[in-house]
């Protein structure tokens, strides 16, 4: 939806929530991290989250970690699928397949064009990049 992109949201546009976020990157209690980074290697993403956080996990919990947050686990776990939180105008599930760029499937050729024309105005000075093909 157009809206999603110039700020109609329930509290900012996307570009603003991943501005702000990063902005707090070098601060102590700040971690960032990608669902893509996550989606690419599991294991690094939480090996890296648990050295943040300044844990340690041994081989059985981490694995245990590992399978509560697969995507196929986390989909059907109320706390992590919105299940529980009050839909307001959204009828879609929160967790669809679980797949890097496939937002992709949803746009037409149009929305794709603005998506990007917007995207390059919004983030041309932004030091990040993203992952946006499908796996």
């Amino acid at each position: 939806r157009s809206s999603d992109l110039d700020g109609a949201l329930e509290f900012s546009s996307w570009f603003d929530h991943v501005r702000e976020w990063y902005n707090h990157r070098d601060e102590f209690n700040f971690m960032y991290i990608t669902y893509e980074e996550m989606k690419k290697d599991l294991r690094a993403s939480i090996l890296k989250i648990c050295s943040f956080l300044g844990k340690h996990l041994d081989n059985e919990k981490l694995n245990t970690v590992l399978e509560l947050c697969t995507f196929n686990t986390m989909k059907v776990n109320p706390m992590a699928n919105y299940e529980k939180v009050p839909k307001k105008s959204n009828d879609g599930a929160f967790l669809r397949k679980g797949t890097i760029g496939d937002w992709k499937t949803h746009f037409t050729v149009a929305q794709s064009e603005m998506f990007d024309r917007i995207f390059q105005e919004k983030m041309k000075d932004f030091p990040l990049s993203f992952v946006w093909d499908q796996e």
